[in-house]
């Protein structure tokens, strides 16, 4: 692994243990692939984990067995058992919780299906199926030693593909031209793929938060939202810049310093304690102020990390309980404002939460870049 520190495997598997005691389970069945990857390391499209506070037995098939087996010998994985799936996945997992004479059985309520849920029901009807939620999810927010490192990598590489937008966008290109610019210029820098479709919005289509690229050219007086992110080491990393073709209007560059400033005061207020909804209101109150509330058609922010939307929520519908920050965390700062017939302007940013306040992990002008 090209990151020096190692994932911390045993002390997440050990926190899902302890919840098991903690909540009287024989074992929690984890079915989120991105959860098992976090638990474990496996990366496959498809398996189970069965964790109870003496045995992880990882649920797969035939096309991911053996490289399993070799993982672990060669500490790329956890340590887990492997069970192979001989015809269907429901019927090896019976198998292996009547093996291991389990009783009170978690599951993941937001990812099981009421048809998976059934089907494992007929499997082993002793069993008493418990709804757990958030259990390795909670884990997730908070980033350890390995998942920091790789972070801060992928911020730096991602700024490093920002200062490179002047190369790649100019008036008379078009949206779809740039973007594959932009995706080639993400590979190059050493990510193994986009974290999510690449946004170039010009124009009119700037005013529309999710815009996808299309054929529109680049005209003079246009603003341009350039909004992309890149995977390394399985991390993703998000990052969004503006550029004007020419000169741009006065009422367009009141919307950029507006978003400027909104987005200046939202990461000023990020530090452990702060609930994400109050980093939130920071953005929100400068956007107010200059009368923009109506503009701003998103929340401030989102987690980052083995998915580009996870915890904290950094919006109005941030809630105490899961969205308060602390340290470790990793979020988004990009605010944004949105104006039929001018514009639209979003400046984003990845800050590191730390004990004294916010590590800015993608550094790179913020500046209206003209061209």
């Amino acid at each position: 692994m090209s990151s020096k520190a190692r994932p911390g495997w045993a002390r997440r598997l050990g926190s899902v243990h302890e919840h098991c005691l903690s909540q009287d389970l024989s074992a929690l069945v984890v079915s989120n692939p991105v959860n098992v990857k976090y638990l474990t390391g496996f990366d496959g499209s498809a398996g189970l984990l069965v964790c109870t506070p003496d045995v992880v037995r990882l649920v797969t098939d035939g096309r991911y067995d053996a490289a399993v087996r070799g993982l672990v010998a060669a500490g790329e994985m956890a340590a887990v058992d492997v069970e192979r799936v001989a015809l269907r996945y429901d019927l090896t997992l019976t198998e292996v919780l009547q093996q291991m004479a389990l009783q009170r059985v978690g599951f993941e309520a937001g990812h099981v299906t009421v048809a998976t849920l059934e089907s494992w029901r007929r499997g082993q009807s002793s069993i008493d199926w418990v709804a757990t939620d958030g259990v390795v999810e909670r884990q997730r927010v908070i980033k350890d030693d390995h998942e920091i490192d790789v972070l801060r990598r992928a911020g730096r590489a991602l700024a490093g593909v920002a200062r490179r937008l002047r190369e790649w966008v100019r008036a008379g290109r078009t949206e779809h031209e740039i973007a594959r610019d932009i995706d080639d210029g993400i590979e190059q820098a050493g990510f193994s793929h986009v974290a999510f479709p690449t946004i170039v919005a010009s124009g009119p289509n700037s005013a529309h938060p999710h815009a996808r690229p299309s054929d529109r050219r680049l005209q003079q007086g246009d603003l341009v939202v350039l909004d992309f992110g890149g995977v390394l080491d399985g991390y993703c990393v998000d990052l969004t810049r503006m550029a004007g073709i020419g000169h741009v209007g006065s009422e367009a560059m009141l919307l950029v310093r507006a978003v400027q400033a909104a987005q200046r005061e939202a990461i000023a207020t990020v530090r452990p304690g702060q609930l994400g909804a109050d980093v939130d209101k920071a953005a929100r109150l400068v956007l107010e102020a200059a009368g923009l509330g109506p503009a701003f058609l998103h929340g401030t922010g989102h987690g980052l990390g083995l998915e580009v939307h996870e915890a904290p929520r950094v919006s109005r519908s941030a809630t105490a309980s899961s969205d308060t920050l602390q340290p470790g965390m990793v979020c988004t700062i990009e605010p944004g404002a949105y104006v039929e017939g001018l514009g639209g302007v979003r400046v984003e940013d990845d800050v590191l939460v730390t004990a004294s306040g916010c590590e800015v992990l993608t550094e790179a002008p913020r500046d209206l870049l003209v061209v």
